[in-house]
């Protein structure tokens, strides 16, 4: 979604405007500004710089930040929700003479109401957003103290709100406030920072706090005051994120995702290590003892995108291992439907990014309604880390491609660690069973490695294949999970149709969809299924289609069916998702590469969904 950064300091802010959002473009936007407070002339303006497209054309308007001067501003890149893409629609906002800047993450539900309100006081409105309302109402609250007029408009909008705020009357000084999108404070001798996320920062400082909802940061070069919605200081607690600036750096690959397709190996071992001492699992960070693990009766996953695909995964994984009934829910229709659950209900929220709106909405409803809620996320601090009971972070570093890669394959291990764990706890995993999976956990970081080292023949599918128009993803079980997000990669980033269904469901219905030309991916690698894999892709290449198989080294029997067939190295059943996503992943980006597109950054996509 949106991005937003603010600086105020001793260097120029303009170009650290610049640079900071260049770094949060993987969020998607369609236009991007800046506005910097010059407090070093006698006149005192607000200089406010917008243009539509890529930041690119900032850039070059501005020449790189060093056209304008001034030591405090704010910077923005805009997704689109309330008004076509345009530099006037473009944040950021400002009230009618200008003395007030707004930037603004996320949806004001009610703004509606607030511009007919503030129509009949006589304010005009130029823009279709719904961020413009705030800066008229904190001009019309405002009489002469910045901290109250924020505090009022804060009880009169609903809706979610990352802001950056400028008021001309106070130089040298930026407010920031949020409720329910994401929003960071950052700290650094040259000055102090705000960002939607922790990239934008880190080429400046690595010490940060994160802003609770409704809590306000007012921060000046040489320090940071945070306040309740009562005005009331607050004492908050710097973190110190481990992440360096260069894991935010492409560092020779041509894009974001082939990096961190390359980086899966690292993730996954970073995850898995330093969960396994002394020939054991051991989640201190769960915070569950083991009478805890044995009294779950039943675990509720919830997700979105990618992160649901992991979930469909979990639940085979964790009911096989800890034989535990799982049920599995789109945070989006799960916060919806009044969810009916046993009382010792474990529920389990997955987010790479620990922001994603839906996904915080079922966990808040999750614990208003008394259940222990899990998060598995990768960003230290965010919502769902500090609101859930217990969090499993992945340890996957920086994720800058829209298409998560490396986050999806870390949740996966921290999905074979809690299985583990809790089948070895309610002793359903014997002794030598529980040693030959942490064997072959261990073992996944080079396996996935060898896949990489392969990555030629795929190459070579994706140019043949790069024309299709159609694709189809089949599989059984973990296969079926596998198809998810296999058929979601592909049409993200290449714009093709593809569709994922369970393989015994192609006779109801899908079959008919089959013709001369299609291609249907066929992953096949779980044993039990195996042959009953095969018939079906005996079925669509009977109907004209063009067959890509998938499965593991030794069942070279799928050759009679398959036109191609891509293997991957043998691992315990419950691993092989672990495995066989990463040819799908380079499927999807080469044959993307393959079309000329964008890869980083899909058209109508954004990194991180922070509203509905």
């Amino acid at each position: 979604m949106c991005g937003i950064v603010g600086y105020v300091g001793k260097e120029n802010a303009a170009s650290i405007l610049i640079e900071g959002l260049s770094k949060l473009e993987y969020r998607g936007y369609d236009s991007a500004g800046i506005a910097v407070l010059d407090n070093s002339r006698d006149k005192k303006e607000i200089e406010i710089i917008k243009a539509k497209g890529r930041l690119q054309a900032l850039r070059e308007m501005t020449d790189n930040g060093k056209a304008v001067k001034g030591y405090c501003g704010i910077g923005h890149t805009r997704w689109a929700t309330h008004g076509e893409p345009s530099v006037i629609n473009a944040h950021p906002h400002v009230s009618k003479d200008k003395k007030i800047a707004v930037v603004h993450n996320g949806i004001i539900e009610n703004y509606k109401e607030i511009k007919e309100y503030l129509q009949k006081k006589g304010y005009e409105f130029v823009s279709q957003t719904d961020t413009e309302v705030i800066a008229h109402l904190l001009d019309y609250y405002y009489k002469g103290n910045c901290l109250e007029a924020i505090t009022k408009v804060l009880g009169r909008v609903r809706g979610s709100y990352a802001l950056g705020i400028l008021f001309q009357e106070n130089p040298g000084v930026m407010y920031a406030v949020r409720k329910d999108s994401p929003l960071i404070v950052g700290k650094s001798p040259q000055g102090n920072l705000i960002a939607s996320d922790v990239p934008a920062i880190l080429k400046y400082t690595k010490t940060v706090c994160y802003i609770d909802d409704r809590e306000i940061a007012e921060i000046k070069a040489d320090g940071i005051r945070f306040y309740d919605i009562d005005q009331e200081e607050l004492q908050k607690e710097f973190k110190t994120v481990e992440w360096d600036a260069k894991a935010a750096e492409k560092e020779g690959f041509e894009h974001f995702m082939l990096k961190e397709i390359y980086e899966q190996p690292k993730a996954v071992a970073d995850t898995i290590s330093p969960r396994i001492k002394n020939g054991k699992i051991v989640i201190d960070e769960l915070e569950m003892t083991d009478e805890d693990i044995k009294k779950v009766s039943r675990i509720q996953m919830v997700a979105c995108g990618s992160a649901y695909h992991v979930c469909v995964c979990a639940k085979y994984v964790l009911e096989k291992l800890a034989k535990i009934p799982v049920d599995v829910d789109l945070a989006s229709e799960f916060r919806y439907r009044n969810p009916l659950m046993a009382k010792d209900t474990l529920v389990i929220v997955v987010s790479q990014s620990g922001e994603t709106a839906d996904s915080l909405a079922a966990l808040r409803e999750s614990k208003k309604k008394g259940y222990k809620v899990l998060g598995i996320v990768n960003v230290v601090g965010s919502s769902i880390a500090r609101e859930a009971d217990s969090v499993f972070y992945t340890w996957a570093g920086p994720e800058i491609s829209v298409a998560t890669t490396k986050a999806y394959s870390t949740q996966l291990a921290a999905v074979y660690l809690i299985g583990l764990l809790f089948g070895k706890v309610r002793g359903t995993i014997k002794d030598k069973e529980y040693r030959e999976y942490i064997h072959e956990l261990g073992r996944l970081p080079e396996k996935i490695q060898k896949i990489l080292d392969e990555k030629e023949r795929i190459q070579w599918l994706a140019n043949k294949y790069s024309h299709t128009k159609d694709v189809f993803f089949i599989g059984r079980g973990l296969d079926y999970a596998i198809s998810l997000e296999g058929s979601l990669k592909l049409k993200e980033i290449s714009y093709i149709h593809s569709e994922a269904y369970a393989a015994g469901e192609l006779k109801h219905g899908t079959i008919s969809l089959i013709e001369e030309g299609v291609l249907v991916v066929g992953a096949a690698t779980q044993p039990d299924l195996f042959e009953k894999e095969v018939s079906n892709l005996v079925e669509v290449r009977s109907r004209g289609a063009c067959v890509l198989g998938l499965t593991s080294y030794g069942n070279y029997s799928i050759e009679d069916i398959a036109d191609f067939t891509v293997y991957v190295p043998k691992t315990q059943d419950v691993f092989t998702t672990s495995l066989a996503v990463v040819p799908l992943q380079l499927l999807a980006y080469y044959i993307s590469v393959a079309k000329g597109l964008d890869v980083d950054k899909p058209r109508n996509l954004a990194k991180s969904v922070t509203v509905e």
